[in-house]
């Protein structure tokens, strides 16, 4: 006690010195208990950049400029809308790190992300000050917190550089489409003097080298246009411009631009099969989000477009800040272009060529196949101008008529039930079931060994052999021949439906290509080549890539089979219904015709003619071409003499 005293005596200092630190300590207890009471800026971060995504900011959210006054919501997000440019439809992935605070300031890095492509992500690191005001975190907003470059004015700009499209190439690996010069034909609609005389001697020039061209809109597009636009009119390659250049470059308001795409030697070359390339459609990049921009080049039908992401690469994509006029451009963001890859096919130019020759002058629908059949490669798959879009050649679905008795005789041989000198009776007509069957070109009457029926192609022959071939003989025999196996030629073909399984009128039907069955020129092609090669092996025709899943080879014919369908098919031609091929000079053919109805009109046919001559095997279709006699088998033999 008295040692305290003496401690505490002195004027009472000790005492005034504990007061002091603790009344310090009270106020610095009270300082630390505002600040941690105080809200950190997580939330109003996490309110902004909801809001820039949503392009929309919660009304409570309080953003200021640099100046500390007060920006509303409406104004930032239409200025960060107007920042984004061709980024807006996109929307950014916005990560936000941990905020450094320093007293009443802070600063939040954020990670943002952009989708410009497939494949293609723009990443960068921008930043969102934010400011202490009466007890809120205010962001702070300018343009770069939507990118550190970006200032008021400015407008990001996404541009596309295209790659270089792949070719695609021949049996030989040569080009078949490659880069070709073309002129873009237009005009400019305050130069144009006479807008009606410009059309007619537009038509007048494009019809001359048989071009048909739509221009009944043209006068109505000019007046809707700007006065200085180019007003698109065609797209002609550089040898058809140079044909018509003298009549229509003089013409008051034309416009030309010139520029490469990729063509086939010819507008008609294997057009259906190899496709064409054009711009992407509205249509195209709605079902591929984000795959497209506008500026890009895609295929459409065949080839180009079954191969289209190989073939047309990745184009290069660049995000940009346009410089003002005289300034460069700032480039924030670039991927260089990926140069697509080829695709090789099986076709031979030379094969097709001679095809579409023999076509050329046909106004029905009309097709030519013609494989290889040492290695079952497709040299040609010709659709006559009358076919234009269409690939018959590969798709279409139709009764082969006569040229089926192949398969019918087939089953019967191959299973030792008949010999090319049974006889069968050829009568006028055969009723089955109620059901008459008639004889479509005058055949004759009577009883013959097979191989005159087969020759003459009597309907009613081949009919009375149909209880023969047992419920599902033709489907398996078709089987065996290519008919309705799954194919993989790496592009969409159809390889046939054979009937079986009906009654004795559906039957009868079928032994000569009538009743249910469908098929396709490629099919009965390969049918063809199947016989002369004594084995079905699936055709080719995309070789690079290789399909994933050809169909194995089916089990080969018997010799003895395969040497009596030659027999038969070589007198088709020598004194059957094939006889306008005979003297066709080179090797000999061997083939098999087919007249085909389609519907309850006999009057309604179509023409067949397939079969082989040397190392080619060849299917002619005409659809509604009536006899094959006088459609198909001409047309066959044009096809040889134009090969040579």
């Amino acid at each position: 006690m008295p040692r305290n005293s003496r401690l505490g005596a002195p004027g009472g200092h000790a005492g005034s010195g504990l007061t002091a630190v603790l009344a310090m300590a009270g106020l610095l207890l009270g300082s630390l208990t505002a600040c941690s009471g105080q809200e950190g800026p997580e939330n109003s971060i996490t309110a902004f950049l909801t809001g820039w995504t949503q392009g929309q900011f919660d009304p409570n959210l309080q953003i200021i400029d640099a100046n500390g006054g007060p920006v509303s919501g409406t104004e930032v997000a239409a200025a960060i809308k107007t920042l984004e440019g061709g980024l807006a439809p996109r929307k950014p992935k916005l990560t936000p790190e941990k905020a450094k605070v320093s007293k009443d300031q802070a600063t939040v890095a954020i990670d943002v992300s952009w989708q410009i492509a497939d494949g293609a992500t723009w990443s960068y690191q921008s930043s969102m000050p934010l400011q202490l005001k009466e007890k809120k975190w205010r962001p702070v907003w300018s343009p770069s917190v939507v990118q550190p470059d970006l200032k008021d004015g400015d407008k990001i700009s996404v541009r596309s550089t295209p790659a270089t499209r792949g070719d695609i190439l021949d049996g030989k690996g040569a080009p078949i489409v490659s880069q070709q010069p073309v002129v873009y034909i237009g005009v400019q609609p305050n130069a144009v003097t006479d807008v009606n005389a410009l059309v007619a001697a537009l038509d007048r020039a494009f019809k001359s080298i048989g071009k048909q061209v739509g221009l009944t809109d043209l006068p109505s597009r000019i007046q809707q246009a700007g006065p200085t636009s180019f007003v698109d009119i065609v797209v002609l390659r550089d040898s058809d411009y140079q044909q018509i250049r003298a009549q229509i470059h003089p013409l008051p308001g034309m416009r030309f631009r010139t520029g490469t795409l990729p063509l086939a030697p010819t507008t008609t070359f294997a057009r259906a099969v190899l496709g064409s390339v054009g711009a992407v459609t509205k249509e195209r990049m709605d079902a591929h989000p984000g795959k497209y921009v506008a500026s890009d080049q895609v295929g459409f039908g065949g080839l180009q477009e079954q191969y289209d992401d190989r073939l047309r690469g990745k184009p290069g994509i660049s995000v940009v800040i346009p410089g003002a006029q005289g300034e460069a451009d700032k480039f924030l963001y670039q991927v260089k272009p990926t140069n697509g890859q080829t695709v090789q096919t099986s076709l031979d130019v030379r094969t097709q060529n001679a095809a579409e020759k023999a076509l050329a002058g046909e106004p029905k629908r009309a097709a030519i196949v013609a494989i290889r059949i040492s290695d079952g490669a497709i040299l040609a798959l010709a659709n006559g101008p009358g076919a234009a879009p269409l690939d018959l050649a590969l798709s279409a679905r139709v009764p082969p008529g006569s040229t089926f008795k192949t398969v019918t005789a087939t089953s019967l041989l191959d299973a030792g039930k008949i010999t090319v000198n049974t006889p069968v009776q050829c009568s006028q007509t055969l009723v089955v079931n109620g059901y008459t069957i008639h004889n479509s070109d005058g055949e004759q009457l009577g009883t013959f060994p097979l191989h005159i029926d087969f020759a003459h192609s009597c309907n009613t022959a081949f009919a009375r052999l149909a209880p023969q071939l047992g419920p599902t003989g033709l489907r398996d025999t078709g089987t065996q021949l290519g008919l309705g196996v799954a194919w993989d030629l790496g592009l969409s073909a159809f390889s046939g439906s054979v009937s079986a399984n009906g009654d004795a009128t559906e039957q009868a039907a079928a032994a000569f290509g009538q009743g249910r069955t469908v098929v396709s020129p490629v099919a009965m092609a390969a049918l063809a080549a199947a016989v002369s090669r004594g084995q079905w092996k699936q055709p080719r025709l995309v070789l690079d890539p290789a399909p994933a899943n050809p169909a194995p080879d089916q089990p080969a014919l018997k010799p003895a089979t395969v040497a009596a369908l030659k027999q038969m098919m070589r007198e088709v031609v020598t004194g059957g219904t094939a006889t306008k091929v005979k003297s066709v000079p080179g090797a000999p053919i061997y083939g098999k015709t087919g007249t085909a109805e389609y519907d309850n009109n006999p009057a309604h046919t179509h023409s067949w003619f397939i079969g082989f001559r040397g190392d080619i095997a060849f299917a002619v279709f005409v659809e509604n071409g009536g006899l094959s006699s006088t459609k198909a088998v001409p047309i066959a033999g044009a096809f040889f003499r134009n090969l040579g």
